[in-house]
């Protein structure tokens, strides 16, 4: 049987080397949010944060310690809204996107 590479490994891969991936994979963390499951939202941002700039880099950037940031995307954490999107806010400016939220009300 040949080698196979872990999950976790592909996507690391995938997101250094993807434009189009990364910002898909930060668009999800919207979409999560947005449809109220904050859970798999938060699980994708640590997915991307760690496939990218990782918790160091962002604390530096944020001011904010990489293990708090890291508590607050925890399946326990509760990030304080104000935080999370200082965190997107921040992926986003790097990543060189701008996400928008339509609304769309069903008839």
């Amino acid at each position: 049987m040949g080698s196979t590479r872990k999950y976790n490994d592909t996507v690391r891969e995938d997101l250094q080397n993807d434009a189009e991936f990364r910002r898909a994979l930060l668009s999800e963390v919207f979409g999560c949010m947005a449809s109220g499951d904050v859970e798999t939202g938060k699980s994708v941002l640590r997915t991307y944060i760690n496939g990218t700039i990782g918790f160091v880099k962002l604390g530096e950037a944020l001011g904010k310690s990489p293990k708090s940031l890291m508590r607050m995307l925890s399946p326990a954490g509760n990030p304080h809204i104000r935080n999370f999107f200082e965190i997107v806010a921040y992926l986003q400016q790097r990543e060189g996107a701008v996400f928008e939220v339509i609304h769309k009300v069903a008839a």
